[in-house]
């Protein structure tokens, strides 16, 4: 790999980080996005010259607008990694508002913020004739939807559409999209998801104790089961960096075997696909 540029967006842990590091390892340079000022000192210490810490909020158009002008001042840019995301489960019928919007603001609508704000220094490599690329960091929850996590996969199969449409109109510049889609990571987004559904547990009103306390459990086992036994980032960045550079690369990537798996599910006839699905009372 040669000396090229790419930004990814919630570099502080799991697929993010590992993004980082693989990256500079192949003698890229990196932006790496993160929030807090520990995040930042860990990227520094860790990996020096070879990373610039962008200071952005996904949600935030202000700091996501810095961050594109940043970029685009330094020169061309050679891909972009959406990889900022949050999983919060909850029942939609109790969901509050904010929660549902927070998810799609960081895991959509932030996607898209980032894009746009990039695209600019991504269009002067194109312009000096070399390769730029969009990486988006999906789900196969973006193929198939299960209790718990309707936010979720309302953002990630809203990504799939982003991403495909993105590949559409930005085929005559030449700037490839790619989708990757991984299965279980064990990353601390599900740490977070089981802390947020103990949270719920312990706040909720008796009717949603009452009918959702056996998928709400189910979800948080599930959510360490992933934080423990998932696939380790690195196996994701791999996809990643792979997608970034393959002379070739496809317009999607699987990442796991239960990822492998769950696609072959969201095959199936709808009413047999619902039945695997549905929650258990």
């Amino acid at each position: 790999m040669s000396r090229r540029s790419y930004v990814v967006t919630g570099a502080s842990t799991g697929i993010g980080r590992a993004c980082v590091s693989q990256l500079v390892r192949g003698g890229a340079h990196v932006w790496a996005s993160v929030r807090t000022d520990t995040d930042a000192e860990a990227l520094t210490r860790d990996h020096g010259d070879a990373v610039t810490v962008l200071r952005m909020d996904v949600t935030d158009a202000e700091s996501v607008g810095a961050a594109g002008d940043q970029v685009a001042a330094a020169g061309p840019l050679h891909g972009l990694v959406n990889n900022a995301g949050v999983a919060l489960p909850a029942p939609l019928e109790h969901i509050p508002m904010d929660v549902f919007r927070h998810q799609i603001e960081v895991n959509l609508i932030g996607q898209l913020a980032v894009t746009q704000a990039m695209l600019p220094a991504l269009r002067k490599a194109r312009e000096q004739g070399d390769d730029a690329r969009i990486v988006m960091i999906g789900s196969i929850g973006g193929r198939i939807a299960a209790p718990m996590l309707g936010a979720y996969h309302a953002s990630k199969f809203g990504l799939v559409g982003l991403a495909d449409t993105l590949r559409a109109e930005l085929a005559p510049s030449g700037i490839r999209v790619i989708l990757i889609e991984p299965g279980a990571i064990a990353t601390p987004i599900w740490n977070r998801g089981a802390e947020a559904a103990d949270d719920l547990l312990a706040h909720a009103q008796p009717e949603l104790v009452e009918r959702y306390s056996a998928q709400i459990e189910t979800a948080r086992k599930s959510a360490a089961r992933s934080a423990k036994r998932g696939l380790p980032p690195p196996r994701a960045a791999a996809a990643v960096v792979k997608a970034l550079t393959a002379a070739n690369p496809r317009p999607r990537y699987l990442v796991g075997p239960d990822a492998h798996a769950a696609a072959v599910v969201a095959q199936l006839p709808h009413r047999l696909r619902y039945r695997l699905t549905a929650a258990r009372s």
